[in-house]
């Protein structure tokens, strides 16, 4: 199969390739610009930018940690990966991924906007509003992240009913995904919510609508998976635990060996503090979780709101903020590793450029 180019809105994706926003620092300027360059659609993560070059862009007296979600999600940050993503890929369209369940969701949403993002996707709860926060930037096309085509239909109408718009492109994500889902325990295992029979009923809800592209996620790993979901009624992909092997991938070297080591039964579906399943390897932080002995909980960043000021942290026993940003840190202790269900198969690191070609071509071309 032979990859078309991808419209998404007004813009145009010359091979039909998200790379998916992964926080805290894994995709953000050197990975998604390099994305984009070698045509696909690099999308930055949005979450904590205020650890972004040595917390650069937070007040001098905050030089420790980001306090506070104004911090955490710094503007200033945001603006300097978008900026310097924009080095590497120029005028090339480039995504940002902004959680619905982020604290200050409206504001990263303009900060975006403002920082000269072409789409943004999002996800992590229902972005019902989104189209309120981006109608000063018409130009900016809207992809909203679902699980099912009920939450399509409820993004739909409530965008035709409040704002006259549609989305200009779905992510599907199904339940091997990495990080958190939008399933709970048991349909994370259960046949009947697994991707490929997500699709259909999905790609059903969009043509009740209108029409625009239907991008399959989580568990999708080389050019075989993604002419399967393809054929299945798919117009393109979003793939995240691959691109963490790479060179340009921004999280440290040890981040991306805690996965090139990974076995496949040490990748588990464990207990977030944002109140959904999250799939992620077994390292020493769980352990220590599982004996109530992990690090101090302070909730130094309040990064989003279902976590209530670390009350859910207390109850789960880590602060997903801190154990985030000790992960991308090669703080291989006490770090929160999310991968896919596929992290597993990673077992060298390759370039941007390199990895495109297998995904478009084959891996033996």
């Amino acid at each position: 199969m032979e990859f078309k180019p991808l419209k998404i809105g007004q813009y145009e994706i010359k091979y039909p390739i998200f790379q998916g926003g992964m926080g805290l620092g894994i995709s953000w300027d050197k990975l998604a610009g390099n994305v984009s360059l070698e045509g696909g659609l690099g999308i930055i993560s949005s979450v904590g930018t205020g650890y972004y070059e040595n917390r650069a862009y937070i007040s001098k007296e905050l030089n420790a940690k980001p306090f506070g979600s104004e911090n955490f999600y710094s503007t200033a940050g945001l603006k300097a990966i978008v900026a310097n993503a924009r080095k590497i890929c120029g005028d090339l369209p480039l995504g940002v991924n902004i959680m619905y369940a982020a604290n200050d969701y409206a504001r990263v949403v303009k900060d975006a906007c403002e920082a000269g993002i072409n789409i943004i996707v999002s996800g992590a709860g229902l972005p019902t509003n989104l189209p309120e926060f981006t109608e000063n930037f018409k130009n900016i096309a809207l992809v909203p992240i679902v699980s099912s085509a009920k939450a399509l239909k409820i993004i739909c109408k409530r965008w035709m009913q409040r704002y006259k718009r549609l989305p200009d492109a779905v992510v599907l994500e199904g339940p091997l995904s990495g990080g958190h889902q939008g399933f709970t325990y048991e349909q994370c295992i259960d046949p009947e919510y697994q991707l490929e029979k997500l699709i259909t009923p999905v790609k059903e809800e969009i043509k009740e609508w209108g029409d625009f592209p239907l991008i399959a996620a989580g568990g999708i790993w080389d050019k075989k998976d993604i002419e399967k979901v393809m054929q299945l009624g798919a117009d393109g992909v979003q793939m995240g635990t691959r691109f963490i092997g790479t060179y340009e991938c921004d999280a440290n070297i040890r981040f991306k060996e805690v996965i090139l080591n990974a076995k496949k039964e040490d990748i588990e579906l464990i207990k977030s503090p944002v109140g959904y399943p999250a799939r992620g390897i077994r390292t020493n932080l769980l352990n220590l979780v599982d004996k109530r002995q992990g690090p101090k909980i302070q909730c130094i960043s309040n990064c989003v709101s279902p976590c209530q000021r670390g009350k859910e942290a207390k109850q789960v026993g880590y602060c997903i903020a801190d154990r985030l940003f000790d992960s991308y840190s090669g703080n291989v202790d006490t770090g929160l590793f999310f991968t896919g269900a596929n992290g597993y198969k990673l077992k060298e690191i390759i370039s941007v450029k390199e990895l495109m070609a297998k995904l478009v071509h084959g891996e033996d071309d």
